[in-house]
This record gives structure tokens, sequence and C-alpha cells, in this order.
């Protein structure tokens, strides 16, 4: 299944749910934040499982935040990727990236 195929069947099944209508973008913002925190705390105790199922709980919900603000989260994607594309700069101790 492709990410925009996958994009289509979680707006469906938010739908099927009645979350977009009666849930708003700014809900399902601060559940992708909240789910956020779940999966750092996976990171934190190294539970690659919980890493799995919270960077999918993420996407679900920024997928359905992107659904409720008309948009695509490939497009989102698609954009960012457009933006960084051609940035130059390299990772420094302690993991920050400094731009030239």
């Amino acid at each position: 299944m492709t990410f925009e195929e996958l994009e289509l069947v979680i707006q469906k099944w938010a739908d099927d749910r009645e979350i977009t209508a009666h849930s708003s973008p700014r809900a399902q913002l601060l559940k992708a934040v909240s789910e956020l925190g779940e999966l750092c705390d996976a990171e934190i105790k190294n539970d690659l499982e919980g890493v799995v199922d919270g960077v999918g709980d993420v996407l679900v919900c920024l997928i359905i935040y992107c659904q409720m603000m008309k948009l695509s989260t490939a497009f989102c994607l698609k954009c960012a990727y457009f933006e960084i594309k051609d940035r130059k700069g390299r990772m420094v101790e302690g993991g920050a990236f400094v731009k030239e």
C-alpha cells in the first residue's frame, strides 16, 4: 500500500468513527503531541515495539489533522523536502544540525 493509499484509508477510518465530525484540528494536533510523548517514552526505554506504535500513532493524528485542514499529508511532506533538499550543514557533537 502506498503512503497516499494509507492516507485515504486512515481518513475514511476517521470519518467512519466520526472523529472528523466531532473533533477539531486543534484537538488532533494536541493528540499528536500526546502520542509524541509516548513515542519519546518508548525511545527512552529502548522499546522498539513502542517506537513503531508511537510513530504510527503520531502519523495517524497528523493525517487526520491535515484532513481537517484540507491538506494532503504527502503534499506537506513534499513541501518540507523541497525546503530542505539543498540545505547544507553538518551535525555537531550533541546532535544539533548547524546550517551553513
